[in-house]
């Protein structure tokens, strides 16, 4: 028994959609979907059909692609209202969210606690000179603007950061109550510190990246491991003995379509 981890499958993409259907069937095993499902209602419907089939049971955060309200969406559900319809959906097909208890891992001999979460960001993946209000701008100087400032609402909330202060305070709660004998593996789909937040192409786009807030949540919990994605860097990692990976697949040019998405699958954890 295994627990496999992807971020980022893009369903958009007709080449994503056609190595999802392609996939093995995993019966003994989890799976983890980081976020960045897709944009729309019908593509997490999509990867949902074709993967709760083929796995045991699957795990699932939202990415900020998932919460994007376009305009041509027939039922035009903006932030908070989005993301709840998102975890009615996936509640649906029996996918664990970050508003479920955490699951104990593997089932019959646990081992671990399972923590989907959903901390969004706030510009804080910034350099220090730069005030929270004038992220974007900074970002925007050398020709970055995320389309989630277009896309990506944040009502009933002030603004995305407020959102994102209000998704932290909650999880801590969460993870404080967590029975400490067993050790977490924390899934979001943002990285959860500044340092990995490093993209050399695109070095501004740290600021949609995620927030400070959880930079110390792998020492100051009980942490075993923590799975991401957004960046579309695949990495792994270790920082302060704990374990960080990227699991992202990404668009189009970014993975190898000859080779299917069986080898995008991380292994995480095995029973």
């Amino acid at each position: 028994m295994r627990l496999y981890a992807i971020s980022d499958l893009h369903l958009s993409r007709r080449a994503n959609r056609e190595a999802l259907t392609a996939l093995s069937a995993h019966p003994d095993d989890w799976l983890i979907v980081a976020g960045d499902v897709g944009e729309t209602e019908t593509h997490l419907h999509f990867a949902l059909a074709t993967l709760t089939p083929r796995f045991q049971r699957l795990v699932w955060t939202p990415g900020n692609h998932d919460l994007w309200t376009l305009p041509q969406d027939r039922n035009p559900l903006r932030g908070e209202a989005k993301y709840r319809r998102l975890v009615d959906i996936c509640r649906d097909y029996g996918v664990l969210t970050p508003e479920d208890p955490f699951a104990a891992w593997p089932p019959a001999n646990p081992r671990y606690w399972l923590a989907p979460i959903f901390t969004l960001y706030d510009y804080s993946y910034r350099p220090d000179h730069v005030p929270t209000t004038e992220a974007v701008a900074w970002a925007s100087e050398s020709g970055i603007v995320s389309m989630d400032e277009d896309l990506l609402h944040h009502e009933p909330y002030p603004s995305r950061s407020v959102w994102c202060g209000l998704r932290c305070r909650y999880t801590e709660k969460r993870l404080a109550a967590v029975d400490g004998d067993l050790p977490l593996v924390l899934i979001n789909h943002f990285p959860l510190r500044q340092g990995h937040a490093r993209l050399r192409r695109v070095p501004r786009f740290s600021v949609w990246c995620g927030t400070r807030r959880t930079d110390d949540w792998h020492t100051r919990f009980p942490v075993a491991v923590v799975v991401y994605g957004h960046l579309h860097i695949r990495h792994q990692h270790f920082d302060d003995g704990v374990r960080f990976e990227e699991v992202s697949l990404g668009y189009p040019g970014q993975w190898n379509a000859a080779v299917g998405l069986q080898p995008y699958l991380r292994p995480i954890l095995t029973a």
